[in-house]
């Protein structure tokens, strides 16, 4: 399951800017849903890390089955019996961990092809854009369908390698043309003067002036892959082991969670988590593109 990132295009024809971590936390205060997205999104993240380490799974029990919400059960119980709050926190960790990886991935692979392909050029530039255009034409959604029939999706960073390897072609083209735009740049000649060697001219000259636009595509490339992973729990496209948001979803849609009203916590509380993060994410990330990239300065 494919989402489309939604992160506006850094301006590569604008000077490098760098912003210290007081400044930027001064401007993102002056900014409300992007420090409230920003203090939303850092606790799902820190919470579903953590919780796991404080709170166990609960044990089935069939004389508990739905329980309507109550001191006790602040979200009821789900159709094993199980409290469904201590099944949101414990069920975050791998949900986190995957998309923490394949953003990694995603834009690790992104980053180093983009970059060699648009330093280089010549043949090995042409091939990789070649072998780009390639993957961006191959249904993402439909290969994770045939691809879960024939690999055992049980390890969540199995699962995140295969999106974050399914998740960087779109990115690579950003890269590309923003270090096109930079290697001109007289510093960037300066270094060549000097000989030094390419790798260390791209990571530590050119990639430290891209550096906002990664970090809000790492975010977007990150809830996509949150989104992916329940998409395919949802679907029943890979083993139902372990306890994340996307099981717990597929359960309560399986066992009836729609057709009583003390059952709807149980398949409502992971769906508003999911989009919760989303929406924060979204937030967050507007709010560090009006402040890190200088064409947006007037609007603010």
């Amino acid at each position: 399951m494919t989402v489309l990132s939604t992160a506006p295009i850094a301006d590569v024809s604008a000077p490098p800017r760098n912003k210290g971590l007081a400044s930027l936390l001064r401007a993102l205060a002056g900014s409300t849903t992007g420090l409230i997205g920003g203090i939303i999104f850092g606790l799902i993240v820190v919470v579903s890390l953590l919780a796991p380490f404080f709170v166990s799974i609960p044990s089935s029990d069939p004389t508990s089955i739905y329980l309507p919400l109550s001191s006790e059960h602040p979200l009821g119980t789900d159709a094993d019996g199980r409290d469904v709050l201590a099944m949101l926190l414990v069920g975050g960790r791998d949900v986190v961990v995957v998309g923490l990886v394949s953003a990694t991935v995603s834009t690790g692979l992104a980053v180093f092809l983009g970059a060699l392909a648009a330093y280089r050029g010549g043949w090995l530039g042409s091939l990789i854009i070649q072998f780009t255009d390639f993957v961006l034409t191959i249904p993402q959604f439909a290969l994770l369908l045939v691809l879960a029939a024939y690999i055992r999706l049980d390890s969540p960073v199995l699962l995140a390698l295969l999106l974050g390897f399914l998740g960087w072609p779109g990115l690579l083209r950003a890269v590309r043309a923003q270090v096109l735009s930079l290697k001109e740049r007289e510093y960037i000649e300066a270094a060549k003067l000097l000989d030094l060697p390419t790798p260390y001219i791209i990571v530590r000259e050119i990639l430290p002036n891209m550096a906002s636009y990664l970090l809000i595509h790492f975010i977007f490339a990150m809830t996509g892959a949150v989104y992916s992973m329940v998409g395919l729990y949802l679907l029943g496209l890979a083993p139902m082991t372990g306890t994340n948001w996307g099981i717990m979803i597929n359960n309560a849609w399986q066992k009836g969670a729609l057709f009583s009203d003390t059952s709807l916590p149980s398949i409502l509380a992971p769906l508003l988590i999911v989009t919760i993060m989303q929406l924060s994410a979204v937030w967050f990330s507007r709010a560090l593109e009006e402040i890190l990239n200088p064409r947006l300065q007037g609007d603010r």
